[in-house]
């Protein structure tokens, strides 16, 4: 079939590039503009922009998918279908019209468990053993939409939301063309979604603050939600520490929260319940180096308090 892909971040070029491999005839790639990123924040393509540009693929980047010259050149490219992953706006209506099959949206969750933008970073900090990809016909609800498809996936205990979302990934590349392909056959159906919603919104850097007085198995799950973005950090007196996961030590005595016991190999910090032994920190304008590296040049005062 004829699509128009929709799509910006990495996990999005992935599934692009599966379709693009596939075969369906993708005769033009919708993402969102370039952005600032990095040190310089210098304008950056998004990643499946920079992928429909290698494969010579038209490109539409407007400001606002409400722009009305989107809508006149999706009528006139009359896809049969759009594939949407990650895109970063909503659709509107008379978008979601223009397709015959639709907007199949790929969202890396089991709906209708965690609708909404940070779905593997909130499967990941509630605890949950199972997550997933779905395949769905996009509506005008917040991932509302009957399903197509699902693939299961195993949260390992280890899990940062990056990591996870890369296995997502490339199971949901392969979900995303197995609908298209049935589809296009006439062999697959939409049906309800079936059971209690939860909401993800989007994880924003307040939201990655570290709170010491919770318990050790509770902030780890935050940190490895946050890793790598928005970042999970606290504060030593006015400065502010990005973590990399850290580890429970079931093993060691009770620690005040937040308090900090530097050893020659290890810093540990008290939560309410076990101390954790940081991996990685990373101060204001610097790189991120080991917790021990950090605390050394840090020369920490025996009242340090993370906050």
């Amino acid at each position: 079939m004829r699509v128009v892909f929709a799509g910006t971040p990495d996990v999005a070029a992935m599934s692009l590039r599966a379709v693009l491999d596939s075969q369906h005839e993708v005769i033009a790639v919708l993402t969102r503009p370039d952005a600032p990123a990095g040190r310089g924040r210098h304008e950056v393509r998004s990643a499946v922009g920079v992928l429909a540009a290698e494969r010579g693929i038209e490109l539409l980047v407007p400001v606002s998918a409400k722009d009305p010259e989107l809508l006149a050149r999706m009528r006139s490219l009359a896809p049969d279908c759009a594939p949407v992953v990650a895109y970063g706006g909503l659709i509107p209506s008379d978008l979601l019209d223009v397709p015959r099959w639709g907007w199949v949206n790929v969202h890396f969750s089991l709906l209708p468990a965690w609708r909404g933008a940070a779905p593997v970073q909130h499967a990941i900090k509630h605890g949950d053993d199972i997550t997933g990809v779905t395949t769905f016909r996009l509506d005008a609800g917040m991932d509302t939409g009957p399903v197509y498809g699902t693939a299961t996936q195993h949260i390992r205990d280890t899990d940062t939301s990056g990591e996870l979302m890369q296995r997502l990934g490339v199971v949901g590349a392969r979900l995303l063309v197995d609908t298209l392909d049935a589809l296009e056959a006439g062999t697959l159906r939409a049906t309800p979604q079936v059971g209690s919603a939860s909401l993800a919104p989007k994880v924003s850097v307040d939201d990655a603050r570290i709170t010491w007085s919770a318990s050790a198995v509770t902030i780890d799950r935050h940190i490895r939600s946050c890793t790598p973005e928005p970042g999970a950090w606290t504060m030593l007196g006015d400065e502010r520490l990005r973590l990399g996961p850290a580890a429970v030590v079931s093993d060691a005595p009770a620690m005040t929260p937040g308090g900090i016991t530097v050893t020659k190999h290890e810093v540990l910090i008290g939560t309410a319940t076990s101390p954790m032994r940081l991996s990685t920190v990373q101060a204001p304008g610097k790189k991120a180096m080991t917790a021990a590296d950090w605390a050394r040049g840090a020369r920490l005062d025996s009242l340090a308090v993370l906050s």
